[in-house]
């Protein structure tokens, strides 16, 4: 039986090759928003390594949208001539290009992991960018250690659906296949999410619909923009791991409506929303997130990506054989091993004439494949 993991997948006009997604990853790297060299050895490396879908980093939709200072944008014209470069690359190499749209909200404005992953101060933000500011639904912070965000206006709201139209604008330019909202990991819209960190009693607060409200709103103007032949996703934090925060029961009301209004994919995450997270944790072992995308796909009828400690090529098989998941993501494991995809082919269904792979690469393989063997099983029977 040929393997489902390597089953192309159709999602509206567009087709995978196989069911294997490289999620995002933060690099840090950009500077004003702009991808450089980095960016395309780094994306572009996946798809020589034979993922059916790369997706980018978050990219910020603005400028006081960004996680990090050297985080990607596409607030900016300038900004798509280089994503562009990384587009076509990926395109050329045979696999498909997707871009993550984010803000970070009240999470905006932190070092990079290896600097220790801590919250800058108001004071340091405002020397990089005197509009970078932290913003959310409510004068919550996140954890002790952020400053208080600022309390968002119906204009600021009005002008952040306008950025998200915008920069989708922009990534059909860039030529991106895919479009994926952020709507996870405490960022922005999931601060609106969470009954923890939005006590607005207007229409985008009080209850669960206006809590929606925002997260909605965003997909239907994007998804209006967004070409119709071109699949639309989302990234939820399924469980936000805050007491009396947003569930799984939350989430696939969410996902019905996001498929109504035409997201295509839920990629289903969790964790993020604060440190309380402490209180209620998601235990971390193989496939640990893998639940969240059958129960969403099995009651909200959407295809789903499951992501989280997806480390070997038979237990992504066996996620998409058994209908767990539409799509498995990679992202440690992908920088680990950026040829994974090709690895786990080779695992499950060996091919001698390694016609999947670069052809630059492949003749190479192929060619040493008769004497390789017969050096191995000459070792073996001694």
């Amino acid at each position: 039986m040929a393997p489902k993991l390597f089953e192309p997948l159709q999602i509206r006009g567009l087709t995978l090759k196989n069911r294997i997604v490289v999620a995002p990853m933060m690099q840090h790297a950009a500077q004003n928003g702009l991808a450089n060299h980095w960016h395309l050895v780094h994306l572009g490396k996946f798809a020589l390594g034979g993922a059916g879908l790369i997706l980018t980093e978050s990219t910020a939709v603005a400028a006081n949208a960004r996680g990090g200072q050297n985080d990607l944008g596409l607030w900016a014209d300038e900004q798509v001539p280089a994503l562009r470069s990384v587009v076509d690359f990926v395109h050329d190499s045979g696999s498909l290009m997707g871009v993550q749209l984010g803000h970070a909200g009240r999470k905006a404005g932190t070092r990079p992991l290896w600097e220790g992953g801590t919250p800058l101060s108001v004071e340091e933000m405002q020397a990089i960018d005197p509009n970078w500011v932290r913003m959310g639904p409510s004068d919550l912070m996140p954890a002790p250690g952020w400053s208080h965000p600022q309390v968002m206006s119906i204009q600021d709201i009005d002008r952040v659906v306008e950025e998200f139209v915008l920069a989708t604008i922009r990534a059909e330019r860039a030529g991106f296949d895919v479009v994926e909202l952020h709507y996870g990991h405490g960022y922005l819209v999931a601060s609106f999410l969470s009954r923890v960190s939005n006590l607005r009693e207007d229409e985008y607060g009080a209850g669960l619909e206006g809590r929606m409200h925002l997260a909605l709103r965003i997909a239907r103007e994007v998804r209006r923009e967004w070409p119709q032949h071109k699949p639309l996703f989302c990234r939820l934090s399924c469980v936000d791991g805050a007491l009396g925060g947003w569930g799984m029961d939350d989430t696939v009301v969410l996902a019905k409506a996001l498929k109504d209004v035409g997201v295509d994919v839920i990629d289903c995450s969790s964790g993020g929303l604060t440190e309380q997270g402490a209180a209620l944790p998601v235990a971390r072992g193989l496939g640990f997130q893998v639940p969240f995308a059958h129960r969403v796909r099995t009651e909200a009828q959407v295809m789903t990506q499951a992501v989280g400690m997806i480390v070997d090529a038979r237990q992504a098989e066996a996620i998409v054989r058994d209908g767990q998941a539409d799509l498995i993501a990679i992202a440690r494991e992908a920088l680990k091993d950026p040829y994974w995809p090709l690895h786990a082919q080779a695992e499950l269904a060996p091919d001698p004439s390694y016609q999947d792979w670069p052809v630059r690469h492949g003749i190479w393989l192929a060619k040493r494949h008769p004497a390789l063997m017969a050096a191995l099983n000459s070792a073996t029977s001694r």
